[in-house]
């Protein structure tokens, strides 16, 4: 289907949905048959500037809006998302590719995040000691930092926005999101859905693009904080480009995240774990299983076991909420860069214990079937770089030291789980794995709104995480305050916190 026969999308800026100037742009496909569904335009450094200019303009009366008022908004705001939830999930499925089962949850947990946003009345108290030193009082109060951008993937179009800019709303910030292009209609929807919850113009705002864009907002000097999820190499330019433009980031990135099976697990149980961990949304998550690490006797079994599964799903286009187990990718390109791990894997000397490439399927979809790479040596490529699709290596070690020194070899820090029923074992790997993220039984240890999404190493940037309490504190910023009050007549060159200890 040709570009210009379908709708492009629309910026959102001080409360008004517009076109972009910009001639520049790309397509957007529906990935489960391969069509164009909608064009997204590029924004260029002026249409940055005049987006980023709204949300400052913005700024003064939000920060001032009191945070309870906020708040009663974001209630609003839950109740629109819930009413227009299975559209919301068909929109995901349709521009993503996942499974309508799949686009449903991530929805419910984008809304636990707006659940979560609503409670930061009570979560942005600060502190307070009368007496600190005689009359002195001490209070900590929290303040918006200012203009907040995110930086959003492709991966969750719904729900990894809905991480950031509910909460940075609510903290009285105004926010600017540049979601993925390859996935910018779920972000539009929710921008509605947010508008119509009564937020006031130029508070929210949505600014479509590519590269160009994300330099026009990291250099930007109105921006104060950004927040990004993608890639480790790109997260690492955002929180390296950023800070040096003075701006507070947390950039979330890549993974290889290690299973491991113990000889005492429920090998039923524990490949059905791995199945879905390193398959469920066609392993296009950062918190995806993606090396199983056998200990002992019981590689080959394991191995059969999710070979097994994987084969068994069912596999193909999720238009109109099909029955299937896994769909697509996103792009034919990401396709074809999944299709060539499988080569290099079997160039440098591991096995295919189950190729996704040999199936056939009734669509002209980005489609792969689950994929096993066995035998595979830490210096292998399979067992370095993130694949961000459904494809599982199998590194097998010989004790449970062995397999967390596999992880330590790692350069990435997301998450691992161990299965096993020794709950020494399971004590060890939870402190001394090397990663943030512990699953124990586990197999994809994702933290719920409540708790922040700790990435270590090479899987993010920054001090503060996204989710729970920790992103409160990277959307505001403490001012302290010391009050001492005079008697009528009282001698004042006295100073009580500097006064001199006798004896």
């Amino acid at each position: 289907m040709p570009s210009d026969s379908v709708a492009t999308v629309k910026m959102l800026c001080n409360g008004t949905w517009t076109a972009a100037a910009s001639d520049r742009g790309g397509e957007v496909f529906n990935p489960s048959t391969g069509e164009v569904i909608a064009r997204v335009p590029f924004a260029g450094r002026d249409e940055v500037d005049r987006v980023v200019q709204s949300a400052a303009d913005a700024l003064p009366g939000w920060s001032e809006t009191p945070v309870v008022e906020r708040a009663q908004i974001m209630f609003r705001f839950r109740e629109l998302a819930k009413a227009h939830f299975d559209e919301l999930a068909e929109t995901t499925t349709r521009e993503h590719g996942k499974t309508l089962a799949e686009a449903r949850a991530s929805i419910q947990r984008g809304i636990e995040m707006i659940e979560f946003a609503c409670g930061i009345p009570s979560l942005m108290m600060g502190q307070s000691l009368e007496n600190i030193a005689r009359d002195v009082d001490c209070e900590t109060i929290r303040h918006p930092v200012g203009v907040c951008v995110g930086i959003t993937p492709f991966n969750f179009p719904a729900m990894v926005p809905l991480w950031m800019y509910p909460v940075a709303i609510t903290c009285g910030n105004t926010f600017v999101l540049k979601p993925s292009e390859k996935v910018p209609l779920s972000a539009v929807r929710l921008g509605e859905l947010l508008m119509e919850a009564g937020l006031p113009d130029g508070v929210f705002n949505i600014v479509h693009g590519d590269k160009a864009c994300v330099d026009a907002l990291l250099e930007h000097p109105l921006v104060r904080a950004i927040s990004f999820v993608g890639s480790t190499d790109i997260a690492q330019y955002i929180y390296e480009t950023g800070t040096r433009n003075g701006k507070r980031v947390q950039a979330a990135g890549g993974a290889k995240n290690h299973l491991i099976i113990m000889p005492d697990a429920d090998l039923d149980q524990a490949s059905a774990a791995l199945a879905a961990s390193a398959y469920g949304c066609a392993g296009e998550r950062c918190m995806a299983g993606s090396v199983a690490v056998p200990v002992g006797e019981i590689g080959d079994d394991l191995v059969g076991k999710v070979s097994e599964r994987g084969a068994a799903m069912k596999v193909g286009s999720t238009v109109g909420g099909s029955d299937v187990d896994m769909g697509p990718l996103i792009t034919r390109a990401h396709l074809e860069r999944v299709t060539g791990y499988l080569d290099v894997a079997t160039q440098e000397g591991a096995t295919l214990a189950l190729d996704g490439r040999q199936r056939e399927f009734d669509s002209d979809g980005f489609l792969i079937g689950p994929c096993v790479i066995d035998r595979v040596q830490p210096e292998m490529r399979v067992a370095r770089e993130e694949i961000f699709g459904p494809v599982l290596s199998v590194m097998r070690a010989g004790t449970l030291d062995e397999a967390l020194n596999i992880g330590r070899q790692c350069p990435y820090g997301n998450g691992a789980s161990i299965f096993t029923r020794s709950g020494w074992a399971a004590r060890a790997f939870k402190r001394h794995f090397n990663a943030g993220m512990i699953g124990i039984n586990v197999g994809v240890p994702a933290p719920m709104a409540w708790f922040p999404f700790t990435g270590w190493n090479r899987s993010f940037f920054g001090d503060l995480h996204i989710q729970g309490t920790e992103s409160i504190q990277f959307y505001t910023q403490q001012k302290m305050t010391m009050t001492r009050w005079f008697e009528s007549g009282q001698d004042t060159h006295h100073d009580p916190i500097w006064k001199t200890r006798k004896g």
